[in-house]
């Protein structure tokens, strides 16, 4: 698979984890509260900041049927109608060219999810370098179908997908030709429980559907992050806020600033420890050979006495012959007086 290249950023092999901060509904409202957001998150390390492109009208109805009202879901939307819902998260159509300005300003990556074909237009004219498809829109092939069709790299989340729907969405990008996609592990829990994170998907998405793979964390803290980045993540998304304690809609489950910060500090690591697979020592290794076992003479030995098991070891250090040779000294006859404590060598032994 080639890398998929957005701005200057690579994903791909041999590349560590494109890291996205996702803005959902964290700005609470206010423009200044969302470029602080920005800020911050640039300031973290993120690589890209994520917007959702949609309005109350273009996601539901407005109105309080019990099918319309939020059930099961956790305390922060429970009860509460689709459309409050939305309109208090969705982010002002107008506010995202600024946004997507002071992104272009700290060097990090503006895109957004849009939520509906009109999304897709409006974003479109924004020169978008790439589009995110969540996890609940994954059976809306006729959006999937719209979005694969500007030709940018799509990156979908596959929360409660079934295989047969993930397939028929990948089918729906690629036969609409979206040559570049990367597929989300992503548990649609608000906050999700590391014992339902199945991080084991990661790997199998990118061997399953010949495609990068990645992690939408839901779960509290940055253990799922470092964990699927050791599982061969390319893409790790978090929600992200300025404080929990301003509240929000998506605030219960985000990453304040030193929180995602630490996050990826840790996934750096990660990525840096998996390395390749090598059989041979580390420059760092090689002094540490000289402490491993050899064969050394443990009593003294006179010109002429023969090797036995009585008078030579295998110990540590490593400066004698290798423990491997031992059954090939026993029984020979030394050419010279070796005093007790020398390293055994080939020379010292007679033919």
């Amino acid at each position: 698979m080639q890398p998929i290249t957005i701005n200057d950023v690579r994903i791909g092999p041999g590349e560590r984890p494109f890291i996205i901060a996702e803005l959902s509904g964290n700005h609470n409202q206010s423009l200044a509260r969302a470029l602080s957001i920005v800020d911050a998150a640039a300031a973290a390390g993120a690589d890209a900041l994520k917007l959702q492109t949609y309005t109350a009208d273009t996601m539901t109805l407005d109105c309080d049927l019990p099918d319309f009202v939020v059930k099961g879901t956790g305390a922060a939307w429970q009860d509460r109608t689709l459309y409050e819902l939305y309109d208090e998260a969705h982010t002002p159509w107008e506010w995202h060219r600024e946004i997507f300005a002071r992104c272009h300003h700290h060097g990090i990556v503006p895109f957004s999810t849009p939520f509906d074909e009109s999304a897709v237009s409006f974003l479109a004219n924004l020169d978008m370098p790439l589009y995110k498809i969540a996890s609940f829109e994954i059976t809306d092939l006729a959006l999937i179908k719209c979005i694969a069709q500007t030709g940018k790299p799509v990156i979908m989340s596959t929360g409660m997908a079934t295989a047969d729907e993930i397939s028929c969405a990948v089918d729906t990008l690629k036969n609409n030709g979206c040559e570049q996609y990367v597929l989300l592990q992503c548990t649609s829990a608000y906050p999700a429980q590391l014992s339902d994170a199945n991080l084991s998907t990661i790997p199998y998405l990118a061997k399953q559907y010949s495609c990068f793979s990645g992690l939408s964390d839901h779960t509290l803290g940055v253990i799922a992050p470092v964990c699927a980045t050791a599982l061969g993540a390319h893409v790790i998304e978090k929600h992200f806020t300025l404080d929990r304690q301003d509240g929000g809609v998506d605030s219960h489950f985000s990453l304040e600033p030193d929180e995602f910060a630490h996050m990826v500090t840790q996934v750096k690591k990660a990525f840096a420890s998996i390395g390749q697979v090598k059989h041979t020592p580390s420059q760092a290794e090689l002094p540490c050979r000289n402490y491993r076992r050899s064969i050394y003479v443990c009593h003294d030995i006179q010109v002429g006495e023969t090797i036995t098991h009585e008078n030579v070891r295998i110990v540590r250090p490593g400066f004698g012959l290798s423990p491997e040779h031992i059954d090939d000294v026993i029984g020979r006859r030394v050419k010279q007086s070796i005093s007790r404590g020398s390293a055994l060598q080939w020379e010292l032994l007679e033919p």
